[in-house]
């Protein structure tokens, strides 16, 4: 019995650091193409973290703030900032756990953000601003308003989230995934397969681009670097989004909202205009318009479409 014991314990060793080598070297391979590091930007030395963010252009400021996945980073917005720069002082950043800001080992909530939000326009932007958010990012720039508002003068929300998904509270399965992901080996090996190089292209190829053809490997790279950027901590953040953490309805705030929000939706799927009737509901003065040929990130896929619905919005 000892010594199938024993035999149990060095074969669970081998195979813990087995898994630890391959973490490992996945991590630093994923790094050498060093896409992301060759974008200039600067460190915001927040309270939970450092914050890695850009500033470009000249003019009224805009803050654009990316889609709230461990694959996503300013880096979605390359294409628009070109476009925007020319007439506007253009702020982006990386959320807490995604691109090149910190991946600290914590429960990311949505509250977090809206703090982290709200402290970025207050410490480095230094004046009020227009917001553009893509996804569920619009959440915490909602929330943002709500609690303080004295920092954003209008709102442009890119492929909004339905208004039930961010009422979901964590449940006893949410919190086993959590757990699971949080795992120090384990968690990080199975991060590694969900954030494989083929999953962010099947990603892409489903949700982000209509047309697949428009995907370069380049794009795929620079998000799958920025995936596993410190030491693949994103983790953390698909831990707390696997949990419903970073999910708080926003239909109060959205009742009270005396801001403008403007929606861009992309034509796809069976319930894009019901979604956005949903949020026109709750506020009769949100504006709405639909941009097609494009999924959840036209501001890559149709950039130009895109900035004319914006420019004319940021000019109301």
């Amino acid at each position: 019995m000892k010594k199938n014991v024993k035999h149990f314990i060095l074969l669970t060793a081998l195979a813990a650091g087995a898994i630890h080598a391959v973490n490992r070297f996945i991590t630093t391979t994923a790094e050498m193409k060093n896409i992301l590091t060759t974008t200039k930007g600067q460190f915001y030395n927040w309270k939970n973290g450092s914050i890695f963010y850009m500033k470009r252009g000249t003019g009224s400021p805009v803050l654009l703030v990316h889609s709230l996945d461990p694959i996503c980073s300013s880096k979605e917005w390359t294409n628009l900032i070109k476009k925007l720069e020319k007439n506007h002082t253009v702020y982006t950043l990386d959320l807490l756990g995604c691109g090149r800001s910190d991946k600290p080992y914590l429960t990311y909530t949505n509250y977090l953000y809206v703090q982290l939000i709200t402290d970025f326009i207050k410490d480095i932007i230094g004046e009020k601003v227009d917001v553009i958010a893509s996804n569920r990012s619009l959440s915490f720039v909602v929330l943002a308003h709500n609690n303080n508002k004295e920092i954003i003068n209008k709102i442009i929300g890119i492929n909004p989230p339905e208004l039930n998904s961010l009422k979901i509270n964590p449940d006893k399965f949410a919190s086993v995934r959590k757990i699971i992901l949080e795992l120090p080996i384990i968690g990080t090996f199975v991060y590694h397969i969900l954030i494989s190089n083929a999953n962010i292209t099947k990603t892409f190829q489903e949700r982000y681009f209509a047309k697949p053809q428009l995907i370069s490997g380049k794009l795929i790279d620079a998000f799958y670097e920025g995936a596993h950027k410190k030491n693949s901590g994103g983790k953390y953040l698909m831990a707390s989004i696997e949990g419903h953490y970073t999910d708080n309805s926003i239909n109060h705030a959205l009742e009270k909202l005396d801001i403008p929000l403007y929606l861009i939706q992309s034509r796809y799927g069976d319930n894009f205009v019901k979604k956005i009737d949903e949020y026109c509901r709750i506020n009769p003065s949100i504006e709405a318009a639909y941009i097609s040929n494009a999924k959840e990130l036209p501001h890559l896929e149709v950039t130009d479409k895109l900035f004319e619905i914006v420019d004319i919005f940021l000019n109301n």
